[in-house]
Parts: structure tokens; sequence; C-alpha cells
């Protein structure tokens, strides 16, 4: 008897230890969190409500199982029935996503990837300069509290040389003719202080009579500025200008620096020119000081040959050549373009450029593109630094941030601001 009432107790006693770790076992662990942003672990794999390509780059060591032992904290009470000083705690809203290209600042993004041009080039070529086309707006930053303070964009003209400004003192929309004078008084600020920080600022100004060539170089010659008057729109100019005949400035001095270049030319299509040989050789009985070329002959690249000839003055002395990449726009006649490209596919390629049906406005801070301009060896800035180029001047940069800014308009005229 007594046997039995000692094993009775024993059992009583078990069943009050055994049962709290038993409801425990049975209860249900912290609420599975199904919403944006959050992962269960299923069977030992990501099941993702929202972005399961995300959850695949996280290592599988960062993640482990939820522990359902006796240490485990308990879950907290869901939010709406927190109650604080007597009264319910409101749920917290949530935040709706931004439309894709809206959540990002255009105008830095467009800077990083500049930034990012130049270190990529001078690890292969420490001398290669940088030069932007444009966008000269990339030079300020502006107070986000005062509009009206702005500072240089220290970080971002130390990784640039020089800036090219299309029409200064005469424009290329009314052709030849000069633009409107608050136009000019805003694009000589900036001119200014692109020079006050050590810039090179080369002038493409436009007009057929030589009265108008003449007058282009006087006043930017007064600016510290280097002209050049093109005879033609720079995306049809396919041959040196009718006047003057010798550039102006001409030197037989060797250059080596952009600090140092006199005056320049721009060739955008040298096809017309003949064969890639007959291109350079023509190019090489001139004495500019600097050259501006497509790295494309029609469709084949410049040889590194026909680059080295290119580099050299008639009057035996050296020169810089500079080749132009659109780093702002998809060219469906380029090398890297697909078959299966176009509006929309992949996304980040957007509306066709306007009066340039062939070519494409691209999300460029995304990283498929980047990786096209100067991601790797096979990039667009690596084949221009392998074929023998002094640098590089960067063109559809304020067409690109201004297509964005404009919720995908593009626009006429720039801001006067």
């Amino acid at each position: 008897m007594a046997y039995f009432s000692r094993l009775m107790a024993r059992t009583i006693l078990g069943a009050l230890v055994l049962a709290p770790a038993a409801a425990l076992a049975q209860s249900p662990g912290p609420a599975s969190q199904d919403g944006p942003g959050y992962f269960r672990l299923q069977g030992g794999q990501w099941d993702g409500s929202e972005d399961k390509k995300a959850a695949r780059q996280i290592p599988a060591m960062a993640v482990r199982p939820a522990r359902s032992d006796l240490a485990q904290a308990p879950a907290p009470p869901p939010r709406g029935q927190i109650r604080v000083q007597g009264r319910p705690l409101a749920e917290p809203p949530v935040p709706l996503p931004a439309p894709p290209g809206l959540d990002v600042d255009i105008r830095n993004q467009m800077r990083k990837l500049i930034q990012s041009i130049s270190r990529f080039s001078r690890r292969y070529n420490r001398s290669f300069g940088v030069v932007t086309q444009g966008g000269l707006e990339l030079l300020i930053k502006r107070d986000p509290v005062v509009d009206t303070r702005i500072s240089p964009a220290r970080a971002y003209i130390r990784s640039i040389d020089g800036v090219i400004k299309d029409g200064l003192f005469f424009g290329k929309r009314v052709f030849g003719e000069p633009p409107p004078e608050e136009i000019l008084a805003r694009n000589l600020r900036l001119t200014d202080i692109a020079k006050a920080n050590g810039l090179r600022v080369l002038v493409v100004d436009y007009g057929t009579d030589p009265k108008t060539a003449d007058e282009s170089r006087r006043r930017n010659k007064e600016k510290g500025y280097v002209s050049f008057t093109a005879h033609a729109p720079l995306a049809d100019l396919n041959s040196l200008p009718p006047y003057p005949r010798r550039p102006y400035g001409e030197n037989s001095k060797s250059v080596i620096s952009l600090k140092n270049v006199s005056n320049f030319a721009y060739i955008s299509n040298s096809a017309a020119f003949g064969r890639a040989d007959e291109f350079a050789l023509k190019m090489h009985g001139t004495n500019y000081d600097l050259l501006i070329v497509d790295v494309f002959h029609g469709r084949e690249p410049l040889s590194k040959q026909a680059v080295a000839t290119l580099k050299y003055k008639k009057l035996g002395a050296r020169r810089l050549v500079y080749a132009t990449v659109d780093i702002g726009a998809a060219a469906s006649y380029r090398f890297y373009w697909k078959e299966s490209w176009g509006e929309g596919s992949p996304f980040w390629i957007k509306a066709p450029v306007r009066d340039d049906p062939d070519r494409y406005h691209v999300e460029f801070w995304r990283p498929e593109w980047q990786r096209i301009i100067a991601g790797d060896t096979q990039s667009y800035v690596y084949g221009i630094i392998a074929q023998g180029f002094d640098g590089v001047v960067l063109t559809g940069v304020e067409e690109a941030y201004r297509f964005f800014e404009g919720g995908g308009e593009q626009e006429e005229e720039a801001p006067g601001r």
C-alpha cells in the first residue's frame, strides 16, 4: 500500500512538471511575418512574400531557425493591444513604395556614375582624362533648406578634368544666334565656377560665317575658355570647319595635358573621310592640340594604329585624342545592344530620345547599365582605354537627368536656374 501511495504521488508530481513544457511545445511561436520585406524559413528554403531574390542574396549562415526551447522569449502582443496611458497604441502607417526612379537623387546619381567612370579609367591609365559635355549644374550643390545657397560639388569636380558647353555665345537651337541674355548669364556663372575650380572649359559655338567664328574666338579667349565653331549640329559633324583653315592658336608644342590645350576639333562621324586609315592621315595633317572623335569609324572601332596616328600633329608634336561615349542613352546600333531589347525591355530602358528613335533613355543609376559603361574589361570605357585614347568625353549627361526630373518628359529648354 505504501508502494502504491509513493507511485501515485510520483505520477502526479511528474504530470505537474511536464504539463507546462508540453503546453509550450504545442503553443505557436512568434507570429510569422508575411508582410513586405519579411521572410520565413520553410523546409530549409526561403519563402518570400514579396522579394525572393533579395532573400537568396542572404548567406545561409546568416539566418538560423528560431529556437523553441524554454529560453525563447514569448511573442509580443499585437501592437493594437498595447495600451499607453489607457489608450491603445495606434498601428504605424505602412509607407507606400516609391515609384521606380523617383526614390533617387537624380543629379547626385549622375555625379556618382561619372565619379565611378573616373575611378575605373584611372586604374588602367593614371593620366586618363575625363571631360563632361553639358550638365554644368552638376558642379554645384544647393542647400536643402536655403535654396539660393550653393556650394561647389568638390568631390565630383576633383573627378573630372574639364567641361564642354554647347552654344555658350552662339547657340544650336537657333543656329548661330546668341542665346537669350538670361540663359547666357546663367551659363557664364556655371562656366566661371568650373574655371575657378581648376577645370578646363571647352566651348562649342555654332555658325557658318567667319564673323561668327572670330567673335566666338574673341569672347571665349577673354574668359579664358577654348573655343571651336561648329558649322553643323554636333550629331551631324562629319568634316572640319571651312573657317578658319588653320586652327586659332596653332602651335608646334607637344600637348600632354588638357590645361595646355589652345584649340580643338570635334568630329562626330568620321566615316565621311573614307577608310579609317584615310581619316587618321587627314587628321594627322592638322595642328589641333586636341581631337574629339567617336571610337567607332562606321561600325568598326578605330584601330590602335589609327589612334596612334591621330596623336601627332602635322608639325610632329604630340597632341591629345579623346573619344566620346554616351552615358545617358542606349543606342540600338552600339555593340552592347541585344536583339530582344527595346522600350521597357529590359525594364531600365525607357522612351526613345526625341528626334533620335535609335537611342533610348536609360535609368543610368542601374548597375546593369553602369557595367556596360565602365564595369569590367568588356565595358565601353575600357575599350576606349585599350585602343590608346588619352581620355573620354561623356555625352548625354544633361539630357539624361533632365528626362527623369521631368517625369519622363523631354524638355525643350533648360530651366532658368
